[in-house]
């Protein structure tokens, strides 16, 4: 571990109940490693829910949020940020806009959460994930799990469209009806012969957790926090 670890940036706002989540996960890691308070890692983050809509940029329907993820992570690398993170699926299409505004690393979601599976469930072939629809217009995990040696379950297009309301629906703060829909999504891919699902929308970990299901689930959120952790201490090497 490094005595002075670098503080970590998040591109947030997408939505803002997720971002403060990572936030609390980054600090749940932190805490691990740190004997006093002032042990924990630094976060520097901008929490910006007026970004332009990523399904709808993803679909052609509406504009970029590339240009503002980019002065997104200018100004987190000005305010002294040493590594970045964000904490949204369907924004990862937009990454090379983020990683080319500054020369700072940037930890990547969709790998990090692909990699957790290969290291908790090397036996796994088929993997559920839960996305909406951008991030899977967009093939990020689909891609990802490919590379992987790894085969995609994904939600056909009524199940698809159901899950996007239930997400729509827990970002409005409508919870419970939101968790319905959730779990029924995950129920469709287990179905479908899923041997592990993944959280791979940031809104997911917000209703429901690991061991409330048949098979594992992984928490993309999670995972970003720990890995952005060991980013910043110096311990990249290591995670679960």
């Amino acid at each position: 571990m490094t005595d002075h670890p670098l503080a970590i940036g998040v591109l947030g706002g997408m939505g803002p109940a997720a971002t403060i989540d990572f936030m609390a996960k980054v600090l749940r890691h932190s805490q691990r490693g740190a004997a006093r308070e002032q042990d924990n890692v630094r976060v520097i983050a901008d929490s910006n829910p007026a970004l332009p809509d990523r399904n709808a940029a993803i679909a052609g329907t509406g504009p970029s949020p590339a240009p503002a993820l980019a002065a997104m992570a200018r100004g987190l690398a000005a305010a002294g940020a040493g590594v970045l993170a964000m904490p949204c699926n369907a924004a990862h299409a937009f990454a090379d806009a983020v990683r080319a505004a500054t020369p700072l690393p940037f930890v990547h979601l969709i790998d990090e959460a692909v990699a957790a599976v290969r290291r908790r469930h090397p036996e796994a072939r088929r993997i559920g994930v839960l996305a909406v629809a951008g991030a899977a217009e967009a093939k990020l995990y689909e891609r990802a799990l490919d590379a992987a040696g790894l085969t995609a379950v994904t939600p056909d297009d009524a199940a698809r469209a159901a899950f996007m309301d239930a997400i729509w629906q827990i970002k409005r703060g409508e919870l419970d009806v939101g968790t319905a829909g959730v779990r029924a999504t995950a129920h469709h891919l287990l179905d479908q012969g899923a041997e592990i699902i993944i959280a791979g929308c940031t809104e997911v970990p917000l209703v429901i957790a690991d061991g409330e299901l048949p098979v594992p689930l992984i928490d993309a959120t999670d995972v970003l926090a720990e890995r952005t952790v060991a980013y910043a201490r110096g311990e990249w090497g290591r995670g679960a």
